[in-house]
């Protein structure tokens, strides 16, 4: 349900300051190495908007560089949005945050399939599975790649189907799948196939079961746990500035449209793809992990065409997330956002100065 702009619309909406990936202007105390791991970010960025949140605090992680994003479909149907042009709307959305932030990056945006995989061997084509393929089989880089997905698999499904050595490239972290026996209960009234994956179950099915890439999950058990409050969001996301007010506005429209069907509105809501920015920009620095959060590692189950788990005895393991550091992550994402509006604010306040800061302190991270 995320607005999708025109281009008149996201023509109006740019920041006083411009800025490319690899820079972080906006901090005063530069960053004193340059990115230790690569992230490739595949979002149903026309969903719902939580994904706009993840996609922000990504862009504003100096300790990862971000070389392609992914936008991605929904299922057929899906009442955020129920066009035949769900990934071309996803990056349409993309290209209008990267307006608000100030961003020149349309370079590392690619559309995926507008439409789940027909079978389990036959992917479906689109610019961004190229692009996965690209990134993945560079030979001059050799910091590590993590592919961060908060809704469908498409994408990487497809990706590995033409180019299975993807599978020793990357490491996959999901946002998705029903919780595991014995680690979980599924909430009450839960959709007997959990959201994410019922975008493209045969999708999720290639890459658990089909495929040899590492797996980190989050399924709905813990994602469900990445609760802000009402208040959090009007006082330390709507209350910093345009970008925040915007953050705020397309959760509230959901909030709105929720309320009106569950007979009234609630005072939390799920920000349940931030755990792809805690769980790789924000890993320790010894031994670098996402050390501050658990997970239990399993076999690789298979899934089933209704969603549940089978046990492939002899899988390769599966990390499965049960808890995550909301603390780290919002308070991070909070400070963040916080430190970037003063830095574009400092320009509406200040005409005369140059609108471009990249040589300023903390311009480059390398």
């Amino acid at each position: 349900m995320s607005t999708i702009p025109t281009p008149e619309e996201t023509a109006a909406v740019q920041a006083p300051r411009r800025w490319t990936l690899g820079q972080a202007p906006w901090q005063a105390i530069a960053p004193t190495t340059p990115p230790r791991a690569r992230v490739i970010i595949d979002n149903d960025f026309s969903g719902d908007p939580d994904d706009l949140f993840q996609l922000v605090h990504h862009l504003l992680s100096p300790s990862v560089e971000i070389p392609l994003i992914v936008a991605s479909h929904l299922r057929a149907d899906d009442p955020f949005d129920a066009s035949d042009r769900q990934a071309r709307n996803a990056a349409a959305i993309v290209h209008d945050v990267f307006a608000r932030m100030g961003l020149d990056a349309a370079h590392v945006v690619a559309a995926g399939s507008d439409v789940a995989l027909a079978n389990r061997t036959t992917p479906q084509p689109a610019p961004a599975v190229d692009a996965i393929i690209a990134e993945a089989l560079r030979e001059d880089v050799a910091t590590p790649l993590f592919y961060v997905a908060g809704g469908g698999l498409t994408d990487l499904a497809s990706a590995y189907l033409r180019e299975p050595r993807i599978a020793d490239r990357m490491t996959v972290v999901w946002i998705g799948g029903a919780e595991h026996e014995g680690l979980a209960v599924p909430p009450p009234d839960s959709m007997p196939i959990e959201y994410n994956l019922l975008i493209d179950v045969a999708a999720a099915q290639v890459v658990f079961e089909d495929s040899a890439l590492p797996i980190w999950q989050v399924p709905r058990d813990v994602y469900r746990q990445c609760l802000v409050s009402d208040a959090e969001l009007r006082l330390r996301v709507a209350a910093t500035g345009p970008l925040g007010r915007h953050l705020y506005d397309e959760v509230a429209r959901v909030m709105a449209m929720v309320a009106a069907h569950l007979g009234g509105a609630a005072e939390t809501y799920a920000l349940g793809d931030s755990p792809l920015v805690l769980l790789t920009a924000l890993q320790s620095v010894f031994q670098p992990d996402p050390s501050s959060s658990r997970y239990e590692s399993v076999p690789t189950p298979a899934i089933d065409d209704d969603g549940s788990y089978r046990v492939v005895p002899g899988a390769r393991p599966l990390r499965v997330y049960t808890w995550v550091d909301t603390r780290l992550m919002f308070e991070d994402f909070y400070l963040k956002l916080g430190e970037f509006d003063r830095w574009q604010q400092a320009a509406v306040h200040a005409p005369g100065r140059p609108a471009d800061d990249a040589a300023a302190p903390g311009g480059a991270t390398s």
